[in-house]
């Protein structure tokens, strides 16, 4: 269980390499209503790389994606 608020990664391009997003969900999950990203940056980002057994956190700047 991650007692963390969860994304669900809609339209985020980064959500593979986020804990808040591949985190195992607990039954009673809280999750964002919405992603958080605002001009293009997730302030709320989770690396998901495991190092001395802490996860590293650090904003992420997404870019967006053009057709």
């Amino acid at each position: 269980m991650a007692d963390i608020t969860k994304c669900r990664g809609d339209g985020c391009p980064i959500k593979e390499k986020c804990y808040r997003f591949t985190a195992k969900a607990d039954e009673y999950q809280a999750y964002f209503l919405e992603p958080p990203i605002k001009d293009g940056v997730c302030d709320m980002y989770w690396g998901a790389r495991v190092h001395n057994q802490h996860l590293e956190k650090s904003i992420y700047k997404v870019k967006k994606h053009e057709k």
